[in-house]
């Protein structure tokens, strides 16, 4: 049996359908306010669905029970971050802090944990993050990282500053750094294939797309797909740079230091991970003709 902790989430419910494809049994985890379509969808899947909260340990201890493996993709951000309640402390951190006792605890074998890579800035969510890392890595619980990049569906989509559907582009820093976009829907794959991956045992993976493309280039391959030009507005360093070290909310504060990081970073090789999981993995060729009308 393997929990999904995050099950209803973008990522959560494709490892879910890519489990029980493979004929996994699958125990999701979902909140008391998830939406009951989502929640509907897994039970179509043969899910056994449980109740429970990251910021609730005696549901976390129910949901490990008899549970081989954890799978976690879970964060208050940013869909689900509610000010003094769901931030990174209390979810990223502190839940998931919880969870790596209670899953010891309670004797999971495999524990994967879905982070991204270090980032240069400081903030709530990449703190949390780095945390929770540290703990698996002194835990005793054979665990998986994976630390995927910049997911295409969320940077390059309106909720980033993408608005492909109104030809308009918010690029953070000068746009020339090169960025191994990565489609949730890899990310899934690597997830749902650590479960039972001998070579993925206490591994770290940092996870991107086939190659890294600038955001410069994304918007000429938008172009191109659309047959038409973009309207482009640049976010300097400096700016993002004041964005956080003025704000004071959490996902503020983790939101601008992720822009930030997103103006420095650089394209990740993904050979010899994909000897590991020999997954082909989606471009962003291939995801701009997916949501752009042609």
């Amino acid at each position: 049996m393997t929990l999904v902790v995050g099950a209803t989430g973008m990522v959560g419910i494709e490892i879910c359908r890519l489990l029980s494809a493979a004929g996994q049994p699958i125990r999701a985890l979902v909140r008391a306010t998830s939406a009951p379509d989502k929640v509907d969808k897994l039970k179509a899947m043969g899910a056994t669905v449980i109740l429970g909260d990251l910021r609730d340990a005696g549901s976390l201890k129910a949901a490990c029970h008899g549970v081989q493996a954890v799978v976690t993709t879970a964060s208050a951000m940013p869909f689900a971050y509610e000010a003094g309640s769901n931030t990174p402390q209390s979810t990223d951190e502190d839940g998931y802090l919880s969870l790596v006792t209670i899953a010891l605890d309670a004797g999971v074998q495999r524990f994967v944990y879905t982070s991204f890579p270090p980032l240069a800035p400081t903030f709530p969510l990449q703190d949390a993050k780095r945390a929770v890392e540290k703990a698996l890595h002194a835990s005793g619980l054979v665990y998986t990282i994976l630390q995927p990049t910049y997911f295409a569906e969320i940077w390059l989509s309106p909720a980033g500053g993408f608005d492909y559907p109104n030809r308009r582009a918010t690029i953070y820093g000068t746009g020339d750094n090169a960025i191994s976009w990565v489609s949730f829907l890899d990310v899934a794959q690597f997830a749902a294939a650590s479960v039972n991956n001998p070579k993925a045992r206490n591994a770290t993976f940092e996870l991107g797309g086939p190659h890294g493309v600038s955001p410069s280039d994304v918007v000429r391959i938008f172009e191109r797909v659309a047959g038409k030009a973009f309207d482009v507005t640049h976010v300097p360093v400096e700016a993002l740079r004041a964005q956080l070290a003025g704000a004071s909310d959490p996902m503020q504060k983790s939101y601008a230091g992720l822009m930030l990081g997103y103006a420095s970073h650089t394209s990740i090789e993904m050979a010899d991970t994909l000897k590991i999981f020999p997954l082909r993995l989606r471009s962003v060729d291939e995801y701009a003709k997916s949501v752009m009308p042609q």
